[in-house]
C-alpha cells in the first residue's frame, strides 16, 4: 500500500496597500520574497491584497507628483520623498520622482479587485506599483489601466467587471472600518496585525508562523 503523503501546508495573509505609497510598494516587495520562499519549500501562499486610499477622491488629471507635494505638503515632503527613494534602492527598487504621476487610485484597485477573482491579484499590484513609481506612467488613466490589464492577462470585460466599483467600495469602507489610517498593514492568519515595511525575516517568520495543514 502505498505510503499517504504529508497533508499539504498553507498559510493565508492579506496586505493592505495603495499604488501610490512608496512604504507600501516596499512592504510589498518584501513580503513577496518572503512568500516566495516558503513558496520554494512547498507551503501556499494565498496572498489577498486589500484597498485604502491615501487621498479619497482625489483627482486623476495627471500633475507632476513632486509639484502636488510641494503644493500639498511643503518642501520638506518632497525632501523626505526623495531620500526614501534612496533608501529604496537597498530593496532593488527604483523610484523615479522626477516623472512620477499624482493620482487618485480608484480604478487602479479596482483593477486589482478583478484580477484577484482570476488569481492575478499580486501581479497586477505589483505592476502598477512599478508604473507609477519606476515608469512615470499615469496609474489613473483608463487607458493606461486597459493597457496594464492586457499585459497582465486580465480579462476586464463583461462578467470579470461586474459589479466592481460597488465590491471596492464596501471594501474601502470595511478596511476604514477596522481601524486602518495607514499603510502598509500586514495580516497573517494567528499572527498580531503588523504596520509598516516590516523586514523581509520578520514577514517570513510571520508567515512560517501561519502555516497549517490545507
Amino acid at each position: 500500500m502505498e505510503q499517504q503523503k504529508d497533508a499539504a501546508q498553507a498559510v493565508r495573509v492579506q496586505i493592505v496597500v495603495d499604488v501610490i505609497c512608496a512604504h507600501s510598494y516596499i512592504g510589498f516587495t518584501r513580503l513577496g520574497r518572503a512568500a516566495a520562499r516558503l513558496r520554494e519549500e512547498g507551503v501556499e501562499v494565498r496572498v489577498e491584497v486589500l484597498p485604502f486610499e491615501l487621498a479619497p477622491g482625489a483627482p486623476t488629471t495627471g500633475q507632476p507628483l513632486l509639484d502636488v507635494l510641494r503644493h500639498v505638503f511643503g518642501e520638506r515632503a518632497v525632501t523626505d520623498a526623495l531620500a526614501l527613494a534612496e533608501r529604496a534602492s537597498a530593496d532593488g527598487l527604483h523610484f523615479d520622482y522626477e516623472r512620477a504621476v499624482a493620482s487618485g487610485t480608484f480604478e487602479a484597485h479596482r483593477l486589482i479587485l478583478v484580477a484577484g477573482r482570476q488569481g492575478l491579484a499580486e501581479r497586477v499590484t505589483e505592476r502598477l506599483f512599478r508604473a507609477h513609481f519606476t515608469e512615470g506612467l499615469h496609474i489613473g488613466d483608463p487607458d493606461v489601466l486597459a493597457a496594464l490589464a492586457a499585459e497582465a492577462g486580465v480579462r476586464t470585460e463583461e462578467e470579470a467587471a461586474r459589479d466592481s466599483a460597488g465590491e471596492l467600495k464596501e471594501r474601502l469602507d470595511r478596511v476604514r472600518g477596522q481601524g486602518v489610517t495607514g499603510v502598509p498593514v500586514v495580516v497573517v492568519d494567528g499572527v498580531p496585525p503588523m504596520t509598516g515595511a516590516q523586514p523581509e525575516e520578520t514577514l517570513y517568520r510571520a508567515l512560517r508562523a501561519g502555516v497549517r495543514a490545507a
